[in-house]
């Protein structure tokens, strides 16, 4: 639906001239010229070159013309580093960008008639012989132009040498062919008048439009086509508001009148797929587009206004389609490409850009380079960059992992899209992060509705003086030549006459399918609702896997030295198999991952010490301790695809990876675990904005998993918590699952069940630490087989009839063990203690089952070890009424037990947390304080 206009063919046709063959000349042996640098290399050098020519010189010419080269290759160095500054740059001219000292011939020692003496320069810009004059005269046209580049922090010398090829020398001038320059305008035209059209129909609705900085959408579509050309066949695309919906319209091709029909308050999905939808220039979209020829998918992902949030998400759905088709390793990385839109003050604000410029090159979340392009409005919101940043570019944090830089005028489009064609160019032969810093302005303030002017008055004084880049644009082409007066007023009544047919066509317009369980999401599909959510699969598994599995994960191959200490604990897992016993929580999730990739499901898990586990657990990765060579276990397992990561120092970043990772691939069990539970609060807005919300926001599934490491024991405030009642607190609707497993057969069939069902939805765990090896949180093998599945509710090792029970504790976690071993210990005959394995979807109508059972109860204890205002308490207490009220016992409630509340999360003292457990287990099973305290004590 979108409007194709003039054909973009020859857009990308530049012409810079022919290319030159380096001299193989060895005092140009790094491109930086520092070998140049050497007085008498220079010399022989220079006496060289003359006599090639023909020429014969004295000692002391040869000295002289020696000193004249250094001084001019420190000039064209100088350049190379520092051209940038001097660039034209600013369409308004406020930024006062003088030319530095060491620019100019004379800080090199030129002046007069020095001038105009020939130099040698022994190839460097092409170039045997020239003049000073006509050097600096080449320099400024290379780097001073409306195109800056910053490369010389890249320490790789073939880097330097394709950015220095493709912008030295007198033949480098940016040349479009005069298809391609009518073509580009027809795009800016087509971008201005797009957002004039919404300003004139929708008066006072906030649409962040791009005025000003129209010259990205021609560039985009340099992206595509020459992308295409290189190898890309799909693009991915993240970006906050501003330009949004010209992206979606004019590069995603969008149909305007969906567009439109959203303005309008409609839906672009049927009515009946429900959510809560979201604001225009928050959605996203799928479509293909084609270029001689080549198909390209691309896809724009929906984000919230926390800008820079959509970054790592991007990262990771790019890298799960590299996965799927086979495009990682050395020299791949082609055919998907992350295309990242920022704004200035975020780019150079918002951490998570730095998170993931880390994420560069690093095995596991590596994407083959990513295309940053940044919409330098030269403000941010209502702040000058002079107040926010203290650099001179919003650009220079891509400096810290050697990405080149090309700033550029936002005025002139031609230099923009030979930016971006540089830019793929870069990326798929290098595989790297790239940047584009656009100079632009904003025509408008932070949105329509704002006033600029109250706080920026001489800036927007100069903005609304200065014509916009069509009419900039399409002067310069006129006077080349190249258009005649008709041609900007036909291209425009042409495109406005069709958005004001797709205007009509909105009234009209329904939407006939949702496209969220299209492609890979094939088969899968929306619970029908929450019930449906709560219903069990089949998640055994037969012996015959069990035992194959068995063998997988305790056979050690010859050439690999293991550690002795792991050889005992693939010992004790070896001997767990052969007596069907003890199953600790490491080989139950082992099962897990196994079974899973028997089945040809995918297995991704990430975090900070993933590989063997933050508790020296899980040993996924067995290390030779000679050679240090790496031995995955399950990644023999046939069908499957097993990675196990130990991620970047990141939380932010990772979870928005993973989530990403997850949403491009159902098929792969995607799990990202906290190093400790509370370390997810470095990803809140990651929990928030998308785990929680993106599929009532934006139609939008999720599968991934957060194992988050919860339990008191003692170890103080970070590393207790992982805030459970912060996931309690965000559901609704369905929205996500919220577990606390107790026993590794219920870990490995809640698990399987995340993959096994026909829906995903995001599912967050509680992890144990002091479960991983306690006595009594085993498995047998026959719980993994079987008729067995995921267990909702547990009842405990040793419960009271239900005709004896008086007293009903209802408890989640790891205090579970805690008052079965003070009941026992106490003889209590008369208590049971039901574990609430999964918080949300709550079991209601089982719990109510089980109430009714009772048919001598006299009261509901919930116990937690959290504070009163953390844990489940509030989250959990109503439903505890609605399961007492539907088994018949109202008005009976439940009461609290457990620690008061408390600022912090947990005490770091040992004797005090040992008398607050103390203190609420009694409470919970109504004994004696001080008894409980030193059973606390001597356990």
């Amino acid at each position: 639906m979108g409007y194709e206009g003039q054909d973009f063919e020859g857009a990308l046709e530049v012409e810079q001239g022919p290319s030159w063959e380096r001299p193989n000349w060895p005092l140009t042996a790094t491109d930086d010229l520092t070998a140049a640098l050497d007085p008498t290399q220079m010399q022989v050098a220079v006496k060289a070159a003359a006599k090639s020519s023909g020429k014969t010189l004295s000692e002391n010419e040869v000295v002289e013309a020696a000193a004249d080269s250094i001084r001019a290759m420190m000039l064209i160095r100088t350049y190379r580093v520092r051209g940038h500054l001097a660039a034209n740059l600013d369409p308004l001219g406020l930024s006062h960008r003088e030319l530095p000292a060491d620019l100019t011939p004379e800080y090199h020692g030129f002046s007069g008639a020095a001038l105009d003496r020939r130099v040698y320069v022994g190839g460097v810009l092409g170039l045997e012989w020239t003049t000073v004059r006509e050097l600096v005269e080449i320099l400024r046209a290379n780097y001073c132009g409306n195109v800056g580049l910053e490369y010389m922090h890249i320490a790789d010398v073939e880097e330097r040498r394709f950015l220095q090829e493709r912008m030295e020398g007198a033949d480098k001038e940016i040349i479009f062919t005069p298809e391609g320059k009518r073509a580009i305008l027809s795009k800016v035209i087509h971008a201005e008048q797009y957002e004039k059209f919404l300003g004139k129909k929708y008066v006072g609705t906030k649409r962040f439009g791009l005025d000003g900085g129209e010259s990205m959408i021609p560039a985009l579509e340099a992206v595509i086509k020459y992308g295409g050309q290189l190898g890309v066949r799909e693009i991915v695309y993240g970006m906050a508001h501003r330009g949004r919906l010209n992206v979606l319209a004019n590069v995603m091709a969008k149909g305007f009148r969906v567009i439109f029909h959203e303005f309008s308050g409609g839906t672009a999905n049927p009515e009946d797929v429900g959510g809560s939808g979201d604001v225009k220039y928050h959605l996203g979209t799928s479509t293909d587009r084609e270029f001689d020829g080549i198909k390209v998918h691309m896809s724009l992902v929906p984000n919230p206004s926390h800008l820079e949030t959509v970054d790592p998400v991007v990262l990771g759905k790019v890298r799960a389609q590299q996965v799927f088709h086979d495009d990682i390793g050395p020299g791949r990385h082609t055919q998907a490409l992350p295309v990242l839109i920022h704004g200035d003050a975020a780019f150079a604000g918002q951490g998570i850009v730095w998170e993931c410029f880390g994420f560069s090159g690093v095995p596991g979340y590596n994407t083959g380079g990513c295309i940053h392009f940044v919409v330098n409005n030269q403000i941010g919101f209502t702040t000058s960059p002079q107040f926010s940043r203290g650099s001179p570019y919003p650009s220079d944090v891509a400096k810290g992992v050697q990405a080149p830089i090309l700033h550029v005028n936002g005025d002139d489009p031609e230099a923009v899209t030979f930016a971006c064609k540089l830019a793929i160019d870069y990326r798929q032969t290098f595989h790297r992060d790239i940047v584009i810093d656009m100079w632009c302005y904003r025509r408008f303030g932070h949105n329509e509705g704002d006033e600029p002017g109250f706080t920026q008055p001489l800036m927007y004084k100069q903005i609304r003086q200065h014509p916009p880049v069509s009419e900039v644009y399409g002067a310069r082409l006129k006077a080349q030549g190249v258009i005649d007066d008709a041609f900007v007023s036909d291209a425009t009544q042409q495109f406005v006459d069709h958005l004001e047919q797709e205007f009509e066509a909105a009234k009209t317009y329904k939407a006939n399918h949702a496209d969220w369980f299209a492609g890979r999401w094939s088969g899968l599909h929306q619970p029908a609702d929450i019930e449906t959510s709560r219903k069990n699969v089949e998640t055994a598994i037969e012996k015959k896997l069990f035992d194959s599995l068995g063998k997988t994960l305790t056979t050690v191959p010859e050439n690999i030295n293991i550690h002795k200490t792991l050889r005992r604990i693939l010992d004790a897992k070896a001997e767990m198999f052969r007596s069907g016993e003890g199953f600790d929580w490491a080989t139950g999730e082992a099962l897990a991952f196994g079974s899973l990739l028997s089945e040809g499901y995918g297995v991704r898990l990430s975090g900070q010490d993933s590989g063997r586990g933050t508790f020296s657990h899980r040993h996924s990765v067995w290390v030779d301790q000679d050679t240090e060579e790496k031995y995955v276990p399950l990644s023999t397992v046939r069908y499957g695809r097993f990675e196990v990561y130990d991620s970047p120092l990141s939380e932010y970043g990772v979870l928005g990876f993973e989530y990403g990772y997850a949403m491009a691939d159902p098929k792969s069990l995607v799990i990202w675990e906290a190093q400790f539970g509370d370390f997810a609060n470095g990803a809140q807005i990651m929990i928030d904005q998308y785990v929680a919300a993106s599929e009532a926001k934006w139609l939008r599934a999720n599968g991934i998993v957060m194992l988050l490491p919860h339990g008191y024991e003692g170890q103080g405030p970070e590393h207790s918590s992982a805030r459970l009642e912060r996931y309690l607190q965000l559901c609704a609707e369905g929205n996500i699952q919220v577990a606390n497993c107790t026993t590794p057969a219920n870990y490995f069939h809640i698990l399987r069940r995340q993959m096994l069902r026909p829906f995903r939805k995001p599912l967050i765990i509680m992890a144990p630490k002091s479960l991983l090896r306690h006595k009594a949180a085993v498995s047998r093998a026959e719980d993994f087989m079987g008729d067995n599945h995921f267990m909702r509710i547990l009842s405990d090792t040793n419960p009271a009839a239900d005709k004896d029970t008086r007293r009903l504790v209802l408890c989640s976690g790891k205090v579970a063990y805690d008052l079965i071993d003070a009941r026992d210990a106490a003889g209590d005959t008369d208590v049971q203690i039901v574990r609430i394995e999964q918080l949300y979807p709550f079991p209601t109508e089982a719990l109510a089952i089980r109430l009714q059972r009772m048919t001598n109860l006299q009261e509901v204890v919930w116990c937690q070890e959290e504070p009163k205002n953390n844990g489940g308490w509030f989250f959990v207490e109503p439903y505890i009424e609605e399961a007492l009220k539907q088994a018949g016992k109202a008005p009976m409630r439940a009461r609290y037990a457990g620690r008061k509340a408390s600022a912090s999360p947990a005490t770091g003292l040992a004797k005090r947390h040992v008398a607050e457990q103390g203190a609420l287990i009694a409470d919970a099973l109504g004994h004696s304080v001080r008894t409980e305290i030193k059973r606390q004590q001597k356990g």
